[in-house]
């Protein structure tokens, strides 16, 4: 098997976050093979097309982040019904300047938890269709709408729920896949 790097956002930049905990989770759960890593967010400024021409150094950084990994897992909470302003402003610098879009042909797999029964999934619904807009390959099934209990996911990324740790490693082997898929067709195409 061949060694992958899946880099992960925070759709959150709250310290006490529960979608950093899941995130943990993915970590510690990844196979063997597979190395996640954050790719943060939380120092980008307010996007604008005024930074086009000279994008500021953490933009880069955030674009080169993306670049360098096999694939993307963006772990979300739900705002007001859809993505928080922070992530949306994220997103916004992967696809600038225009024509240097960083998710396209990205595979890209979208998960989140809240303490709600039906987890993130209107959040999800918007996030996916502004990655449709990207070109972004993303994962349809398993859908990760993950309802957090007090103590599901450690402050280090345990998952105290054996049911939920085996749906999450399910989760992240049905995106291994998906970002194989993908490499193999670069493979063919090249």
């Amino acid at each position: 098997m061949t060694a992958r790097t899946i880099g992960y956002i925070v759709g959150s930049i709250s310290s006490t976050s529960i979608n950093r905990r899941l995130a943990r989770a993915l970590e510690r759960l990844a196979p063997e093979d597979v190395t996640l890593v954050e790719i943060p967010i939380r120092d980008l400024p307010h996007y604008s097309p005024d930074h086009d021409a000279d994008f500021p150094q953490v933009a880069r950084d955030f674009k080169q982040g993306i670049a360098d990994v096999d694939g993307v897992v963006i772990v979300t909470p739900e705002y007001s019904r859809s993505i928080p302003g922070v992530l949306k402003n994220a997103l916004d610098w992967s696809s600038r300047p225009y024509g240097q879009n960083s998710f396209n042909g990205k595979p890209t797999a979208v998960i989140g938890t809240s303490g709600g029964a039906i987890g993130t999934a209107l959040a999800q619904q918007h996030l996916k269709a502004v990655l449709s807009h990207f070109n972004a390959p993303t994962l349809g099934q398993p859908e990760g709408f993950i309802q957090s209990t007090p103590g599901l996911f450690t402050e280090e990324g345990e998952v105290t729920d054996e049911a939920t740790a085996a749906f999450l490693r399910g989760y992240l082997d049905a995106f291994t896949a998906l970002v194989d898929r993908y490499a193999e067709k670069a493979k063919v195409t090249v």
